[in-house]
């Protein structure tokens, strides 16, 4: 008796331990590649992860960056175009990566504190209600990620 007691309590710790019951987008990856000049925007990249239903990533807040933008990359006319956008729409169950050349956020007046190797606090909200705190790694302008997914 007291056996199964101990594998019940291992298998709900174990349930407990960095599973997603799908209820809530996850944001995996977060780095920032900073800026080469003094008082340009950083860009930020990483992975969102749908849950069981449709959501949309609103905004991206950071204590130490004034304002960061969510940017949307394509193609017109056979030309490079990057627009911002006001969010982000996240299918159920969809990875969306944001990545160097393609989607990303910018961010626009990051503390000066902040060198390569600093982690930059973000805060991503979602429609659904969903509000997740990440550290984002950094990397100076012309850094490798140095094993970093990307």
């Amino acid at each position: 008796m007291r056996s199964m007691q101990g594998v019940a309590l291992a298998l709900l710790a174990l349930a407990a331990c960095g599973s997603n019951d799908g209820a809530k987008p996850r944001v995996e990856d977060v780095w920032v590649r900073l800026a080469a000049v003094p008082d340009r925007p950083a860009a930020a990249y990483f992975t969102l992860k749908g849950a069981r239903a449709d959501d949309r990533l609103l905004r991206i807040d950071s204590a130490v960056v004034n304002k960061i933008e969510l940017h949307m990359v394509g193609m017109i006319g056979g030309l490079m175009t990057m627009r911002q956008m006001a969010d982000m729409p996240l299918p159920a169950g969809a990875t969306l990566k944001f990545e160097p050349t393609g989607n990303h956020a910018m961010l626009f007046g990051v503390d000066k504190q902040i060198t390569p190797g600093t982690g930059i606090p973000m805060l991503f909200t979602f429609k659904s209600g969903a509000r997740i705190e990440v550290e984002a790694k950094t990397v100076g302008a012309g850094d490798d990620m140095g094993g970093m997914h990307h």
